[in-house]
């Protein structure tokens, strides 16, 4: 048993207490992705296009990943399978140069990746209703798929690893993104540009790293030690710290006034306290 799990297990109450029975989502089946995803199309917001048509360069800065949205549907290879439809949206900055030496103007845009997967769900013909907001459920669509499970995705920020800029002539007969809920295009600073407008036209290329998760609700049988008591007190005083207090408590920055020396990147002033100078 390693180390750190022998820690915790003398930490824990010898005894268990009683045994209940918790709802929770079990986790049915998962699965890790490394994806390398080559060309995707930026979609620039409307006044950049034409800094965008001047550009002789081109250089990524930074990419977010905004929302991923989910859907699940069952597949015909087998029992309790399911197909996991998921797209990702991105918000993306770029630096265009025009001719000359002027300097790198931002711009921001729009990218976005479709990715499926197959995992298995279990099979669940029960269907769940609640009494939390009941009145309300009503007065909407009811949902006639309240057997699936549930689809969880867990994702970084992905890596712009490259981009491109191109004539509108050299890119194919590749078909623009139509629709884009109002939820992402309020995360962007103007209105998006996702028509084929004649001009130029800048792809990327993006790392990025996901895990996928199925689950069901379940009812479990836990073992129970002991109630969660916080240990922490909460505290009331309104009383604010002396900020000169604050102040003497903060480490003196002598990297600040020596530099790391570039060839071995030590501190020349540590070098001479040590001696070695």
């Amino acid at each position: 048993m390693p180390e750190n799990m022998e820690n915790e297990a003398v930490a824990m109450p010898q005894e268990c207490s009683e045994a209940a029975c918790i709802h929770t989502r079990k986790i049915y089946d998962s699965c890790q992705a490394r994806d390398c995803i080559e060309d995707l199309r930026f979609y620039p917001v409307r006044c950049a296009q034409q800094v965008i048509d001047c550009a002789v360069s081109v250089r990524p800065v930074r990419a977010e990943l905004i929302y991923v949205y989910t859907e699940v549907q069952p597949v015909g290879l087998g029992r309790g399978y399911f197909t996991v439809t998921m797209r990702f949206y991105y918000r993306v900055t770029m630096e265009v140069t025009s001719g000359g030496c002027s300097r790198p103007t931002p711009v921001e845009g729009f990218g976005v990746f479709d990715k499926r997967a197959v995992l298995f769900g279990s099979e669940g013909t029960a269907k769940t209703f609640t009494s939390q907001s009941a009145c309300q459920r009503l007065q909407m669509p009811l949902s006639l798929d309240d057997n699936l499970p549930m689809a969880v995705v867990e994702a970084v920020d992905p890596i712009i690893l490259s981009c491109r800029l191109v004539e509108v002539c050299d890119c194919g007969g590749e078909l623009p993104i139509t629709e884009v809920p109002a939820g992402i295009r309020s995360a962007f600073s103007g209105e998006l540009q996702l028509d084929d407008a004649p001009g130029k036209r800048i792809y990327f290329t993006l790392g990025q790293f996901s895990i996928l998760r199925l689950e069901r609700d379940a009812q479990l049988l836990m073992p129970v030690y002991d109630y969660c008591m916080p240990e922490k007190e909460c505290s009331c005083s309104e009383q604010k710290d002396d900020p000169c207090e604050i102040f003497g408590q903060v480490e003196f920055p002598t990297s600040d006034f020596f530099p790391p020396d570039s060839a071995n990147g030590v501190d020349p002033a540590k070098k001479f306290r040590n001696g070695t100078v």
